[in-house]
């Protein structure tokens, strides 16, 4: 761990030597940076020999893939060894490299730096990586405006809870229909174009919760899940989206690493306290990690 971490900060200090900021990305927990123009999520590997080994689980791969002009960037047991992979040519070369059952990849690069593909002496090449310092100062290509990491970590979030909820047989919803998550706009994703309405609620805060699933009965719709998601905005605006759903017996849920913060909250809705739960985004793409793989071992076992 220490000299991951020594690696880490000598990649750091290589940006700022080049008179390129780097600051770290707050909104996640793994070594992910802001450097230049650039999203970074630096992995780090010791000199064992043959090979230079990296663990990486698809759910960090997947949380950098879907920030604004993203890289991974592998630190071969030296920051003169750095390669600088658009996460977008990893994430299309992960299907080629072996995982075990919970999502982690093992990656591995050869002495000269080509990523070992899976099936004999299959490599990519990845000389025009190396020390490619001038990929992070290059202003992003293709994207009309820059969206803030928080903003796309709350859409990947909305789509894996929207995934999870096909994946379980629900009829899905959210109102952030041009919003992405792996490329995909999430108005693709969900089943229901347009939220359904309730009697006893009020459709105007209804149609705005962040995501909904819900079951089909004879009558309409009817609401079992609801989630806010609450990244950087506070917990006040969630709460009270869901508690329109009070009358319903649906399961109302924040999505918040504050959990201090939703304990406050709560307390100003004393009537319906006790049914809000809270879940750290992190619990979210453990399940949604979960789900995925439960689907891949039924058709393994033609379930």
């Amino acid at each position: 761990m220490k000299i991951q971490k020594e690696l880490v900060e000598k990649f750091l200090l290589r940006a700022k030597s080049k008179g390129i900021d780097a600051n770290p990305i707050r909104v996640l927990r793994s070594n992910t940076f802001s450097v230049g123009n650039a999203n970074v999520l630096v992995r780090t590997a010791s000199d064992l020999g043959r090979r230079f080994f990296f663990g990486l689980n698809y759910i960090n791969a997947e949380e950098i893939y879907n920030l604004d002009n993203s890289f991974v960037t592998f630190l071969c047991g030296d920051v003169e060894k750095a390669i600088i992979i658009p996460s977008s040519i990893l994430i299309s070369h992960l299907p080629q490299i072996s995982h075990d059952r919970n999502g982690e990849y093992k990656i591995n690069f050869t002495k000269e730096l080509n990523l070992v593909l899976r099936g004999r002496n299959k490599q990519l090449d990845c000389s025009e990586y190396i020390n490619n310092w001038d990929s992070l100062t290059k202003a992003a290509t293709g994207a009309a405006s820059s969206v803030l990491p928080e903003e796309s970590i709350h859409n990947v979030i909305q789509g894996r809870l929207i995934e999870i909820g096909n994946i379980r047989g629900y009829s899905t919803y959210c109102p952030d229909k041009s919003r992405t998550f792996n490329r995909i706009k999430l108005g693709d994703l969900i089943t229901l174009d347009e939220c359904p309405k309730l009697q006893f609620s009020d459709y105007d805060l209804l149609r705005k919760i962040d995501v909904m699933w819900f079951r089909k009965a004879t009558s309409g719709f009817y609401p079992v899940y609801a989630f806010e998601v609450e990244i950087s905005t506070g917990v006040w605006s969630g709460f009270g989206r869901l508690a329109t759903l009070r009358e319903y017996d649906a399961r109302p849920y924040i999505v918040t690493n504050e959990e201090k913060k939703f304990h406050q909250v709560i307390t100003q809705f004393p009537e319906i306290k006790d049914r809000f739960i809270h879940v750290i985004p992190d619990q979210v793409g453990l399940l949604y990690s979960a789900e995925k793989n439960l689907i891949e071992m039924r058709k393994e076992f033609n379930l």
